[in-house]
């Protein structure tokens, strides 16, 4: 395995920033916290958003200049695309392109749209990637303790500037580069540590990840694990607890410290059980699944399904899979569980 390195505080300088705007597209989760991390670091920030839309009187309150996408691309030297990938190439040819000038600094985090070539920059522009790896609420909440979460930082093309842009504080031989980690580090990113790696091993990993263990992996385990149970005559209720309840008491003591420190803390019958019939659940025909999932990632199969699902505008498929989904029985118990116990005010 190869040394990755790890960028931190020392290798980053926040005024590389100094005189500059970032305009931050969208304000969902990703886009209210990064705007507003790097907005109380001191850098200028200004967030486009659809006039009269639901998030921006959210701005507003929140004490953020806002204008729409097009004034906010015309006056920022640095663009962040944090609107959904299936948003992002209509946007950009729209109210973006027209004011990527010379010199600009197109930014992302998460490389789809680059990566499946839905959105070609010019040459003469910078494309970058500033990924943290948590939703943006604990981003923003580690941000408010002083610390942050770990990212990804990644440059897909760089710029030449003169000396006087640069500042003297590119670090290393590349503008964009030291762009991206001052951002890291506005938003504190640098304080837990840094990665560099490639547009596409961040988008083919995150793809792959999400289809195949954190989202796609996980849900039809418990849900296959709760039908078993419930075929067999146990409660509904019990086997809700066994297999969706107590997924986040195991992925917090992994997360804690690995694999091993979730052994430890198990019952013995809990290790033992899980060492010998863990391999019959997951089998050597399920790697090989795993495997034509990441190749379908890889060679842009899945983003070429998943953009003709997206680009209709009406997304029929993946509404009709999430209606089903809120219909399986783990889903309407727990519902009701979930209500009984929470807490009363």
């Amino acid at each position: 395995m190869g040394t990755i390195q790890l960028f931190h505080d020392s290798d980053a300088n926040v005024s590389i920033l100094d005189g500059k705007k970032i305009a931050v597209i969208g304000y969902g989760a990703q886009g209210r916290a990064q705007a507003r991390m790097l907005h109380e670091s001191g850098v200028q920030v200004i967030v486009g958003a659809r006039e009269g839309g639901k998030s921006w009187n959210q701005i507003i309150e929140d004490g953020l200049s806002v204008a729409t996408i097009s004034e906010a691309a015309k006056q920022a030297e640095i663009i962040h695309m944090l609107i959904p990938d299936e948003s992002q190439k209509s946007v950009y040819e729209s109210d973006i392109l027209q004011h990527m000038t010379p010199g600009k600094i197109l930014c992302f985090s998460h490389g789809f749209n680059i990566v499946f070539k839905r959105i070609i920059p010019s040459k003469n522009i910078g494309v970058i990637m500033v990924a943290p790896k948590a939703p943006g609420t604990e981003e923003y909440k580690c941000y408010r303790q002083g610390f942050g979460v770990p990212a990804l930082i990644s440059v897909y093309q760089d710029i030449q500037v003169s000396n006087d842009t640069a500042n003297d504080n590119t670090m290393m031989n590349s503008y964009a580069k030291a762009v991206a980690l001052a951002m890291a580090k506005a938003m504190f990113f640098t304080k837990a540590g840094v990665m560099e790696c490639t547009f596409e091993q961040e988008t083919h990993e995150d793809l792959f990840g999400e289809q195949a263990v954190l989202c796609g992996g996980i849900t039809e385990l418990i849900k296959t694990g709760f039908e078993v149970l419930t075929e067999a005559g146990y409660p509904p209720q019990l086997a809700y607890f066994e297999c969706l309840h107590e997924a986040k008491l195991i992925v917090d003591l992994i997360h804690e410290g690995g694999l091993s420190r979730m052994w430890e803390v198990v019952s013995n019958t809990a290790e033992y059980g899980g060492h010998t019939r863990g391999s019959r659940i997951i089998t050597p025909q399920t790697k090989v699944e795993m495997k034509k999932i990441l190749r379908e990632v890889e060679d842009g199969t899945f983003a070429r399904e998943w953009m003709n699902e997206a680009d209709n505008n009406t997304m029929k498929k993946l509404l009709e899979m999430r209606k089903k989904e809120s219909e399986h029985p783990v889903e309407v118990v727990g519902r009701t569980i979930r209500a009984m116990f929470q807490k009363k005010t």
